[in-house]
């Protein structure tokens, strides 16, 4: 079982940052991908940022060279770094983990709004 709490939400003006934070505690050692998934009103939920033991690192078109994902093995921490926010990047970011066997994780959310 893998536990994810997110924090870092909030509400911000067009152009400027915010940072979440993705804690994870249980079977971590066992997750082999963790990322960033969102889901704004109307919308279904959509990749932002994913780091994979096989492929690496990924980015939403739509991110890229404004967001960046990063983790703190140390400290079981996922991060995702926003610069340069729009009014279009509001929604509910999820914090989302993958186990080897397969298993999908999903934190419980944080509203991120962007105001223009």
């Amino acid at each position: 079982q893998v536990l994810l709490v997110e924090s870092g939400g909030g509400l911000v003006q067009a152009g400027g940052s915010l940072r979440l934070s993705c804690a994870t505690s249980g079977s971590t050692i066992s997750i082999d991908a963790m990322g960033w998934y969102r889901q704004a009103p109307g919308k279904q939920r959509e990749l932002v940022a994913i780091i994979t033991n096989t492929y690496g690192t990924t980015y939403a078109d739509s991110v890229k060279g404004r967001f960046t994902i990063s983790g703190d093995n140390a400290k079981n921490t996922v991060y995702l770094q926003m610069n340069s926010l729009k009014p279009e990047d509001t929604a509910v970011y999820y914090c989302y983990a993958r186990h080897v066997l397969g298993t999908d994780y999903w934190g419980q959310g944080t509203q991120v709004s962007v105001s223009s």
